[in-house]
């Protein structure tokens, strides 16, 4: 008499929600250097459209830098230059893909803030405003 190997039914399930839980995307093949910190800052958004930039010189920024709308680029509050989050830092913030640059800076009015560049306005509209937590190497 043959018998059939019965496969346990909850085993291939429960194997694929474990490799799901301990699956990062955003990790996936990151490993960063030593030396990465961690802050959290509020974080608001922006686009290149006139009425949120120099009017005449949209994309130009306090830098000299000019901005194309898929740049990868933050504007931080002048505090967080002393913090280590120069010109050129490089930073991946909580919530969002990828590794963002330095390239602007805000009015000294704000503190604790970075400001990060979105191509389209209602992507940047859904943002809005957070509290996040950044990861960066400082440059110095």
């Amino acid at each position: 008499m043959h018998h059939a190997v019965r496969q346990p039914t909850i085993f291939y399930p429960a194997m694929l929600m474990l490799l799901a839980a301990l699956w990062h995307p955003a990790d996936a093949g990151a490993r960063e250097p030593r030396g990465w910190q961690t802050m959290e800052v509020t974080a608001t958004s922006f686009t290149l459209a006139e009425d949120e930039t120099k009017r005449g010189n949209v994309g130009l920024t306090a830098f000299g830098d000019l901005l194309e709308p898929t740049s990868k680029a933050i504007a931080v509050s002048r505090d967080l230059l002393r913090k280590g989050l120069s010109y050129g830092t490089k930073i991946r913030v909580e919530g969002l893909p990828g590794v963002y640059t330095v390239r602007d800076k805000m009015h000294r009015r704000w503190r604790d803030k970075i400001d990060i560049l979105f191509a389209r306005k209602k992507r940047a509209l859904e943002w809005g405003r957070q509290t996040v937590t950044i990861r960066y190497l400082p440059t110095r």
